[in-house]
């Protein structure tokens, strides 16, 4: 069984992926909502998010746009990438 993902390693993946360097992951909230009015993150970003976590974790979120959602924070991704991850979810 792999280790769980963390709320922190899911900002990380942000920061990175997306080369926001001017933030650290404690800068980031765990609740913080990454999308309209939190980071300010856009379609764009959601498309380049996707491309990461499945790079990294071999996770898909799909094209129904669940970031403005139920994956809209970090903690909330970092459940959902443990839930697929274990098949609790298709």
């Amino acid at each position: 069984m792999m280790p769980p993902v963390t709320p922190h390693e899911i900002k990380c993946l942000v920061i990175q992926s997306l080369g926001l360097e001017d933030l650290t992951p404690e800068a980031i909230g765990d609740a913080q909502p990454l999308f309209q009015g939190g980071l300010g993150l856009d379609s764009i970003d959601a498309l380049e998010l996707s491309i990461a976590l499945r790079a990294r974790y071999g996770v898909e979120i799909g094209e129904a746009g669940p970031f403005q959602g139920r994956l809209d924070t970090a903690a909330n991704l970092a459940a959902w990438v443990n839930q697929r991850r274990e098949g609790l979810l298709c």
